[in-house]
């Protein structure tokens, strides 16, 4: 890497440990593709398992002390014990994700459902996620719809969204104290001819008419071949309505495969806006939403937090004077070096020697697999049911 001027380095390295990653529950247990699920040994069984999990990635990383949970699947007796176990192990729980997309009920929608008792069921369940924020202390309500429709004709589109509309409503009245309402959108599937929440656009809006505390969040693999994701970020951005990502990777559609695997330069875009707009530490939720299918859990939950990080820091090294002046003179090619020069330092001295500074290893990969926590695990979870989708 080439030598960074002190005051350069200090800024970057200043950033980079404020910097908060959460991870979700979910890509700690048996998931995969819609064909198979390959199990693998040593998967979490219970919810507070998970949080191990999810802890363990902390220890090594320094920057991920938050884990998301996914209701019903992450379902237990007592959350405020849940909340203990997790402050106990050096996290706290983080995002609550709702989830009305797999009860039989919702084959035709869930708060877009033409039945008033499958809407009933579906906003009450969303009122529950709010139950367990309070319990948990947990901040944000993730909210994504698998509603759609599959043929022309097969409802009125209109009326699907004066019954989102409706729900949204009833849950964010529902809201008390610096919770937040997360509107996730994603362009298709499972709904193939119309989905209810398409696109940042759709939620938006309905983001705006419910209040400030309802924003918007982004999945970096929900938007068609092309799309330009950092001209989402900037416009919500410049709207006051980026709530939060959920980062991973796709190649086609929503591969959910590890954030930055498939284009880094993507991702070194998107926190070149959050960098720009002076918002990495505002207030974004930053969420890995991965399923890990053939790769080994907690090794690539702390891969993809590297890979945030490196982005981050790239992000953070782009001379902002240097880029305005050539803009401003409308050098198109000094402008595009600027970004350039950023991207391809190699940033992974500057990393190693920040997590020396937080008194971790400066490889959090080898240290994990030196640590004999996965032996450990294996063993002890060797019996009994994994965890995995809808567990």
């Amino acid at each position: 890497m080439t030598d960074l001027a002190p005051q350069t380095r200090s800024r970057v390295l200043s950033s980079l440990r404020t910097q908060r990653i959460e991870t979700a529950s979910w890509a700690y247990g048996n998931s995969g593709t819609r064909f198979k699920v390959f199990a693998q040994q040593g998967v979490p069984r219970d919810p507070y398992e998970k949080v191990a999990d999810a802890a363990t990635v902390h220890r090594f990383t320094g920057v991920a002390p938050t884990v998301a949970l996914h209701i019903p699947w992450d379902r237990v007796d007592d959350y405020a014990d849940l909340a203990r176990h997790a402050k106990d192990l050096g996290v706290t729980l983080g995002t609550i994700n709702a989830n009305v997309f797999q009860d039989d009920d919702y084959k035709l929608g869930s708060v877009t459902n033409a039945d008033p008792a499958v809407r009933r069921k579906a906003t009450d369940h969303l009122l529950e996620c709010v139950d367990v924020m309070d319990a948990t202390g947990s901040r944000d309500l993730k909210l994504w719809f698998s509603d759609g429709t599959n043929y022309p004709g097969q409802d009125d589109v209109r009326t699907r969204q004066d019954r989102l509309a409706e729900a949204l409503a009833e849950t964010y009245a529902r809201l008390t104290g610096d919770q937040r309402m997360l509107l996730e959108y994603k362009l298709f599937e499972p709904a193939f001819y119309m989905t209810d929440v398409p696109d940042w656009g759709t939620a938006y809006l309905h983001c705006v008419q419910l209040g400030e505390r309802a924003q918007v969040v982004i999945d970096t693999g929900h938007h068609a071949p092309g799309t330009n994701i950092e001209f989402i970020v900037a416009m919500l951005l410049r709207a006051g309505r980026l709530g939060g990502f959920d980062f991973n990777s796709r190649f086609y559609a929503d591969d959910d495969l590890m954030v930055g695997a498939a284009d880094p330069f993507q991702l070194f875009r998107i926190m070149h806006e959050i960098v720009l707009a002076d918002e990495l530490d505002k207030g974004i939720a930053f969420m890995l939403d991965q399923c890990h299918n053939i790769e080994p859990k907690i090794p690539a939950v702390i891969r993809s937090v590297m890979n945030v990080q490196e982005a981050t820091a790239k992000a953070l090294l782009v001379d902002h004077t240097a880029l305005r002046a050539a803009q401003q003179a409308g050098d198109v090619l000094e402008a595009n070096a600027a970004l350039m020069d950023a991207y391809h330092t190699d940033v992974r001295p500057l990393l190693r020697d920040l997590r020396a500074d937080l008194g971790l290893d400066p490889d959090p990969i080898a240290a994990y697999r030196g640590s004999g926590y996965f032996e450990r695990i294996r063993e002890e979870r060797a019996v009994g049911q994994a965890a995995g989708w809808g567990a």
